[in-house]
């Protein structure tokens, strides 16, 4: 790649397509069209082009306006991954694959996508908190509505048997990818929610919105085996207290807030 390079654009004020039809007779450099303007980027110089153009707005007896500039070339990539951090919460460390794990800590890798959950929401950072000090060995775990995986890996490298579930077909397919990625496995997956199962399990995860966890309020808590935890989160502060209105036949044994982001986990107790 070079340290330069140039770009033409122009904006006629009609005729548009014609002069489409000219850059694409005149260049093979890739031409960008925006808002009735053209674009010519190219690593070679285009002054060429310029005299073409304007002969061509004459003929026309058109008005063009153009524009050449050099500009320094960039390494997107390099300064996409620079702005990519990773997060450490309690004893995991999320990173992206070009960034190094860190020793002493339970190590997930999340390239961003298009699915929820890289760490770096309030929601997520929470949820994760939340497996870090409620979640044991060898216990059941279910992740509905399981975004990008990130708790349900989690969880696997607690060493949990994991289903995930998600409304969202590409989720769970960027689940299993990153499933694969972390060298872990899940036990079982499908495309729906917790309507879909008639399993019940030592831990519950749902971090979706305040809406779908009260609509969903009753399913999330018949998966849920005796002393079974349940950790919910994607709700925002002022939406709390119609959120907790629905579990309020479970213990809450802790609520985290960040900023205006709240996760509560309850436990199925039949005292209570």
């Amino acid at each position: 790649m070079t340290k330069y390079y140039f770009e033409l654009t122009l904006k006629p004020e009609s005729n548009f397509e014609l002069f489409v039809d000219l850059l694409n007779a005149i260049t093979t450099d890739a031409i960008e069209e925006l808002d009735e303007t053209l674009i010519i980027r190219s690593e070679e110089e285009l002054t060429d082009l310029i005299f073409g153009i304007e002969e061509f707005a004459k003929a026309l007896n058109e008005k063009c306006e153009i524009t050449y500039e050099k500009k320094e070339n960039i390494d997107w990539i390099k300064e996409y991954q620079q702005s990519v951090k990773a997060v450490e919460v309690g004893n995991f460390f999320i990173r992206p694959s070009w960034v190094e794990k860190k020793d002493g800590k339970i190590d997930i890798i999340i390239n961003p996508a298009l699915s929820f959950g890289s760490g770096h929401h309030e929601t997520t950072s929470s949820c994760i908190e939340a497996i870090d000090e409620f979640v044991t060995s060898n216990q059941t775990v279910l992740d509905v509505g399981t975004g990008s995986g990130i708790l349900a890996i989690a969880a696997a490298k607690k060493d949990c048997i994991v289903d995930i579930c998600d409304t969202d077909e590409v989720c769970v397919i960027d689940t299993k990818a990153n499933f694969e990625l972390n060298d872990v496995k899940f036990n079982d997956s499908w495309v729906g929610s917790t309507n879909k199962t008639t399993k019940k399990y030592d831990v519950v995860i749902a971090n979706i919105v305040a809406d779908v966890l009260v609509m969903i309020a009753s399913d999330l808590k018949k998966c849920l085996n005796e002393d079974g935890i349940l950790i919910i989160s994607g709700i925002l502060d002022k939406h709390i207290n119609r959120v907790l209105s629905k579990f309020n036949d479970l213990e809450q044994i802790k609520l985290i807030h960040k900023n205006e982001w709240m996760s509560v986990v309850f436990k199925k107790n039949k005292e209570f």
